[in-house]
């Protein structure tokens, strides 16, 4: 009779360890996030693992006071991407290890096997080790991405002892995990991908990242929920994670940092996916606006922030009488529910009647934005659709709205209005409240408005492009 292997529960958010299910975890007070592994097998010599992968007896280590450390300001390296150095604060910095997630077929394997043939031609020498494709899929999609020569040195392999042994040996700047849920170890009980394997795998590499000084990028596969596969401890224990988020069949993408040791997590790096892979949008505001059609009825463009940069978004809205007795609604790239809020805002703070009309909302460009101060511009979309009235041309709409109708300042203005600016918009309709931040503006008018009323009549001024507003209305 064979012996059945015995096997633990483990928390996905901390790591802890359980005999039995629990439904919530007693370390983090997570709900729900037990899952069942296969124990870890003791190892024969307990304790750390050295720099070749293999445990051995733990040397004690020694205290010491931060005046007896020296630490340099160490030089970081660029990755040939200055989208990426912004989020990574200015570069890679030696001896990290960085975590890179994002849906299956996003690109992120695409952009660091880029970000590889940048590091190998400036210089550095880099690993690029694949546990899910062959050298012959590698090279067919590296011909595809461009002329790599022999700078970049390529390895397949999913056994971490030999990947280990192979980093002490060779010594490289750079290494790439392609990706860590396929990697795995013979001492460790479970299959490549399950809760201990990564665990471990992590922590092994860790070691390695920080011993040998090698930079070393993962891949991450996330779950159908947005989250890195595995337990959430792997986020912890790296130095940076990074997200590639954006819709595949749109043409954009944003690379967005999660947590950054070396540096800000207020920065985001947008790319282009192209025929021969990953381009740099040095300005996605003139990229996301660059078709927007002059002088349309429920066409308004917005400033929103991706962290400390401000990006111009078109919003289109498209509202007429149902035909049916339950009216449509869908919001493609905000929020749906947030959409419902503000149009019942619109019925009962000015009386439109829109609890029988068909309503869609889309932000062009693919781009999904939840941030507050789209409310005012997806209400003057709703509106100027409703009416069949726009906005006059090359005017800026942003602000928060609240249920009383209240136009309520936001974050930043100076940023979004600067951006504007730039762009060669005219006008500014902004919440009252973020008027004294914007009096040093010079090259633009200004409206502050204090609630939708206000907002609404600077609509009622652009001149109409057919047709009459619904004779129902109230107002």
């Amino acid at each position: 009779m064979a012996k059945s292997t015995k096997t633990v529960f483990y928390c996905k958010e901390c790591g802890y360890e359980s005999p039995r299910f629990m439904g919530q975890c007693p370390a983090c007070r997570a709900w729900n996030s037990f899952v069942e592994a296969p124990a870890a097998k003791e190892a024969k010599q307990p304790g750390r693992v050295d720099l070749a992968g293999r445990r051995g007896a733990a040397a004690p280590g020694v205290p010491r006071r931060l005046s007896e450390v020296e630490a340099e300001a160490e030089a970081r390296v660029s990755t040939g991407f200055s989208e990426l150095d912004l989020v990574l604060g200015g570069g890679i910095v030696p001896a990290s290890l960085i975590l890179v997630g994002g849906d299956p077929g996003i690109g992120k394997s695409t952009l660091l096997l880029q970000v590889s043939g940048n590091l190998a031609r400036a210089g550095h020498s880099v690993l690029y080790i694949s546990g899910e494709e062959s050298l012959r899929q590698i090279k067919l999609r590296a011909d595809r991405l461009g002329a790599f020569g022999d700078e970049v040195r390529f390895l397949c392999e999913t056994d971490l002892d030999a990947i280990a042994e192979i980093l002490k040996t060779e010594k490289p700047e750079t290494v790439v995990i392609d990706s860590i849920q396929t990697i795995c170890r013979e001492d460790v009980t479970g299959a490549p991908g399950s809760v201990s394997q990564v665990r471990e795998s992590t922590s092994v590499l860790l070691q390695l990242a920080k011993g040998l000084g090698i930079t070393i990028f993962i891949v991450g596969h996330v779950t159908k929920d947005g989250q890195v596969a595995g337990p959430r401890m792997l986020e912890h224990m790296v130095d940076t994670v990074l997200y590639f988020e954006g819709d595949k069949q749109a043409a954009y993408r944003i690379l967005r940092g999660i947590k950054n040791r070396f540096g800000s997590t207020n920065e985001i790096g947008v790319f282009e996916m192209a025929e021969d892979g990953l381009r740099e949008v040095p300005n996605p505001s003139e990229y996301l606006i660059q078709e927007t059609t002059a002088k349309a009825s429920g066409s308004v463009i917005t400033a929103a922030v991706e962290g400390n940069r401000p990006i111009m978004l078109e919003i289109q809205a498209l509202v007429f009488r149902s035909g049916f007795g339950m009216p449509r609604r869908t919001a493609a790239g905000t929020d749906y529910n947030r959409v419902n809020l503000l149009m019942a805002v619109l019925e009962k703070r000015l009386g439109y009647r829109l609890s029988d009309c068909d309503a869609y909302i889309n932000i062009a460009g693919g781009m999904r934005v939840a941030e507050p101060s789209l409310d005012l511009g997806i209400v003057m979309a709703i509106v100027s659709s409703y009416k069949d009235a726009a906005l006059p041309d090359k005017t800026l709409v942003f602000g928060e709205v609240g249920l009383t109708g209240e136009v309520r300042a936001v974050s930043q203005p100076k940023a979004r209005v600067a951006e504007a600016l730039k762009l060669g918009f005219s006008t500014c309709i902004v919440p009252k409240g973020n008027l004294k931040a914007l009096k040093e503006i010079q090259g633009l008018k200004i409206i502050g408005v204090s609630d939708l009323k206000e907002a609404v009549s600077c609509l009622e001024k652009g001149k109409q492009t057919g047709g009459e507003p619904p004779q129902d209305q109230d107002n």
